[in-house]
């Protein structure tokens, strides 16, 4: 009886101390595969050396974080299933999703879970008018942004002929409309507003369309892969055509695409996160690594970050304690010091101008 009790003691011992050293899963999604892959690259490389580097001192709250990385092919019901995953794997926090078509319907699979989502890069309102009280996101709004680039387009080009066209998703419908609103605001007309089909190899017969109707001035809400060809599309046709669009355009794979046509494209982004003094070793590791952190890479190390420290400053991973703590902080972060209002939005969106000069995109002057 006696040896039974001292096993059993002994096994309680031993599985108390498992529980004391077992992992902190939290997952990350975004496009792993399919047109958007470079994004979901920079966001995977993004969370993996947040997560190495919490690890790296110690954890959170004396625990080890694993990462768990799903694909949600920017699609709204793989989005779905890809939440579905992490929640039965048992992750407390997600990192994404990327695309604003699946971020919206993952965000009410980790709402009933109890689960933190903190978006690097859905930028619909829609996101956080949901009154999900666990949805975050270290992006502006496209509110927001539709105000800047309706603003530009009205003071530099009110007297040319602008044309708008998106891709009919959450994410480029949204931002094109906001532009839209405030361009009309502005008391400007757009003399085209169309959709167009994604995903097409080919945007010659639009851009021909565009061309014949005297358009000088094109804004596009949607994904860099379409946009990139359209560039090119206008170049091939000797059509000296100003590109403008939105934060898709932030990564180094539009250059690849749309070649020296990328030349003069411009896009409103967030303020790079590679230029903030806070941020400067993280950027130099991942050059060590030879991966430049452009785009939405440091967007989703600072979620990690943000999650991280918000914990630590809770003394808990209960879910309400870890959102009082997201809602009540400021928090040290590669992006600069952030904090989020009651929606979990950003207090403070920095929309700025870039543009394509040389093969990359810098700020625009």
């Amino acid at each position: 009886m006696r040896s039974s009790i001292t096993a059993a003691i002994v096994a309680l011992v031993v599985s108390l101390g498992s529980l004391a050293r077992a992992e902190i899963l939290i997952g990350a999604a975004g496009p792993v595969t399919g047109p958007l892959a470079w994004i979901g690259e920079q966001m995977q490389r993004g969370t993996e050396m947040a997560v190495a580097d919490i690890n790296a001192t110690g954890g959170v709250l004396g625990h080890q974080v694993q990462l768990i990385t799903v694909d949600d092919f920017c699609d709204p019901e793989q989005a779905v299933a890809a939440a579905q995953k992490l929640v039965a794997d048992g992750v407390v926090l997600v990192v994404g999703h990327y695309c604003s078509q699946a971020s919206i319907p993952a965000s009410k699979v980790y709402e009933t879970a109890g689960v933190l989502q903190i978006s690097p890069g859905s930028t619909n309102p829609l996101l956080t008018e949901q009154a999900r009280a666990n949805v975050f996101r270290v992006i502006g709004r496209d509110d927001a942004q539709g105000v800047v680039a309706g603003n530009y387009l009205a003071d530099r080009w009110g007297d040319k002929k602008i044309a708008i066209l998106h891709d009919n998703t959450t994410y480029g419908k949204g931002l094109a409309d906001e532009t839209k609103k405030q361009l009309n605001k502005r008391g400007v007309t757009e003399a085209i507003y169309k959709a167009f089909t994604p995903g097409k190899n080919d945007y010659t017969a639009e851009i021909s369309a565009l061309h014949g109707a005297g358009i000088a001035v094109l804004y596009v809400g949607g994904y860099l892969p379409e946009v990139a060809l359209m560039v090119r599309a206008s170049r091939d046709r000797a059509y000296a055509l100003q590109l403008v669009s939105g934060d898709g355009m932030a990564s180094e794979n539009f250059a690849l695409i749309a070649g020296s046509a990328a030349e003069g494209t411009l896009f409103t982004f967030s303020a790079d996160p590679r230029r903030v003094p806070q941020a400067a070793q993280v950027v130099e590791r991942f050059r060590a690594e030879n991966f430049e952190p452009a785009g939405y890479t440091l967007l989703s190390y600072s979620a990690v970050q943000v999650w991280s420290q918000a914990v630590k400053k809770a003394g808990s991973l209960r879910p309400q304690e870890v959102i009082a703590s997201m809602q009540g902080n400021q928090f040290e972060t590669v992006m600069g010091r952030v904090d989020f209002d009651d929606k979990g939005d950003l207090t403070v969106q920095s929309w700025i101008w870039y543009v394509w000069k040389g093969g990359e995109y810098v700020p625009l002057e």
